[in-house]
């Protein structure tokens, strides 16, 4: 999960306006685009980041394309399920695809057989917002930093466990164990309300968490935050340091989300409907609502967001492998 250089993903409104753009031969393709609903399909249930996100776009985005532009909802099989719907669509621009990091870049290295091709089966459109993981522990456990947390694992190897409620914190937290060269143990949770829950309870003692579903327990000092994974510190959790600044030289991880359609999609689409989500991205109550959840509002178009995609499937792939992460 390398981070994306904060200034890369951020369009000025001239350049999100020029996506839009064909060449001449490509025009005809995006002349008529949309003539019909657009349906996003999230690979989650209503109520989380992701589908929080594509509700927030599709509704500035139907304006903004004037067509109307529908949300559904298909859960299940680790967004398995969502992406091989979207990949087998037809390559129109009428189905988009909403997905994490997990759904490109973790999934084709923890399924011997995956229903659809990350590269091959899909055109990234945007890659809207990225958000850091925070390491964060009981105010009752006695690390009050990550140096002290490391020192404790250091004099309590093999006593300390984790817990992490998705696929991409486990990810970071095997990568810490890995380039600490301490040692945790991984509790899974299904999703990151209950994996607080029992930190907060005192079960587990440390929580991998991404920012935006741990920001409220972290104001409200009911956890405590001991640094954040991204390569600078977050503006919304100033005063906490990074995990390469708390002695993990290099490390740099971000979670993402993101919009693809089919592969064969005609290009003037694409570029259509890129910017449109860019331009909806840089409105600033769509903003401000991401950012005080601790999100980065990108708007990065598809070259961009392929080479972190590939950059981010190769260093996953190795921590997968090496930590030996399974399919639940």
């Amino acid at each position: 999960m390398a981070n994306l250089p904060r200034a890369a993903g951020r369009l000025t409104l001239g350049l999100v306006l020029c996506a839009g753009v064909a060449a001449p031969g490509l025009a005809s393709a995006a002349d008529n685009y949309p003539s019909k609903p657009i349906t996003f399909v999230v690979p989650f249930a209503p109520g989380g980041g992701a589908d929080m996100l594509t509700r927030a776009v599709s509704d500035r985005l139907a304006k903004e394309l004037g067509q109307t532009v529908l949300v559904e909802n298909r859960a299940g099989g680790n967004t398995l399920i969502a992406a091989q719907h979207v990949a087998r669509a037809k390559p129109d621009g009428y189905t988009v695809l909403t997905a994490i990091d997990a759904t490109m870049a973790m999934n084709q290295h923890l399924y011997s057989s995956l229903p659809y091709d990350p590269l091959k089966d899909f055109i990234p459109v945007t890659l809207a917002i990225s958000m850091p993981m925070v390491i964060a522990v009981n105010p009752e456990f006695p690390a009050k930093t990550l140096p002290e947390l490391m020192d404790y694992l250091k004099a309590n190897p093999n006593k300390v466990n984790y817990a992490f409620g998705a696929l991409p914190a486990q990810v970071v937290g095997e990568r810490f164990k890995m380039e600490s060269g301490l040692t945790m143990e991984a509790v899974p949770y299904n999703g990151s309300s209950p994996a607080q829950q029992d930190v907060l309870g005192g079960h587990v003692p440390v929580l991998v968490d991404a920012l935006a579903p741990a920001l409220a327990q972290l104001r409200a000092e009911r956890l405590r935050p001991l640094a954040v994974s991204s390569a600078q510190r977050a503006p919304t959790l100033p005063n906490v340091p990074t995990i390469a600044e708390s002695g993990v030289e290099g490390f740099d991880a971000i979670t993402w989300t993101g919009f693809f359609v089919p592969a064969g999609t005609p290009q003037a689409v694409v570029d259509k409907l890129h910017a449109g989500i860019a331009k909806v991205l840089q409105d600033p109550t769509v903003r401000k609502q991401f950012e005080d959840l601790g999100q980065e509002v990108l708007g990065a178009p598809g070259p961009e967001f392929v080479e972190l995609i590939k950059r981010d499937s190769v260093k996953n792939g190795e921590v997968i492998r090496e930590a030996g992460i399974k399919v639940n």
